[in-house]
């Protein structure tokens, strides 16, 4: 019975599967996203993510991403952070600026590290994209959100009734203005100036978190004057902070001398192992059939 090791990691409650294949081999991890991230006969996942040597020079890793449906995502930055605590405290690199090639580029994570442990990791996730931002949806009420991409596609409606995601969240994904489908925020602003979110994300449905889409909820509501470009959004499952750089002037934490790059959005939260495992893989074949 051949079986693969993995680990089950979380960021904020954004769980995923991580498998390092420059030991273990994922010969159709569209297919094992689908059965191993199954909550009742699988692990239990958001996805299931893989850590691999980078191909390209400019990068010290690379990362995949499956999301539960098998889909294959840009990005995540809860994933990303996990990714780097995986690589420091496993002792695959003593870097505490790692550089990881993803779908959407090539990401920058800095490593806030103390006694060895990784207590928090800040990622670059590069500029946001705005072009042709507001976007109405008649069926919607008020029927207008904004768009914002963050490598991958998301959508932000300010609401009272944040609620409502788990409503008509699938119904937005599929929308026809979204021809590749999208993520959707609904987020309110909160007396104390904290962002108060949840999200349906693209292939999996509603997550406890989601680190594009902090970052996408932050861009919008600086970009519509709610908030300024730094921002707490609370999710479901914990709170991630977001600087949406105006200059090069600032750290981008406290353990490191790096500046900021103008325009660029910054996440900063922490990263958590759950726990080790094997999972028999014998009848996951590479031509996808079971």
């Amino acid at each position: 019975m051949k079986t693969t090791p993995f680990t089950k990691m979380h960021g904020c409650g954004n769980d995923y599967i991580y498998v390092n294949t420059m030991l273990n081999d994922v010969p159709n991890p569209s297919m094992a996203a689908v059965r191993w991230s199954d909550r009742h006969k699988g692990v239990g996942a958001d996805g299931l993510v893989l850590i691999g040597k980078s191909p390209v020079p400019e990068a010290d890793f690379s990362m995949r991403i499956f999301n539960a449906d098998g889909s294959e995502a840009m990005m995540c930055g809860n994933a990303s952070r996990c990714i780097a605590k995986y690589l420091f405290e496993r002792q695959l690199t003593n870097k505490k600026k790692i550089k990881l090639l993803t779908r959407s580029g090539v990401k920058t994570l800095w490593l806030q590290v103390e006694n060895e442990v990784v207590e928090s990791v800040t990622v670059d996730m590069l500029s946001p994209m705005l072009e042709d931002e507001k976007l109405f949806i008649p069926s919607l009420d008020p029927g207008q959100g904004t768009f914002v991409s963050m490598g991958n596609p998301h959508y932000v409606i300010f609401t009272d009734d944040v609620d409502q995601v788990e409503r008509i969240g699938a119904q937005l994904e599929r929308h026809p203005a979204f021809p590749q489908r999208c993520n959707i925020e609904f987020a309110h602003v909160e007396s104390d100036g904290s962002i108060r979110t949840r999200v349906w994300e693209r292939g999996s449905g509603i997550t406890l978190a989601c680190g594009t889409g902090a970052c996408a909820t932050a861009v919008a509501a600086a970009t519509t004057g709610r908030s300024n470009r730094k921002a707490r959004i609370v999710m479901d499952g914990g709170e991630l902070f977001i600087d949406w750089a105006l200059n090069d002037e600032l750290p981008i934490n406290r353990c490191s001398s790096d500046k900021t790059t103008p325009n660029h959005v910054y996440m900063t939260g922490t990263a958590n192992f759950v726990f080790d495992g094997c999972i028999e893989t014998e009848d996951i074949k590479e031509n996808g059939n079971l």
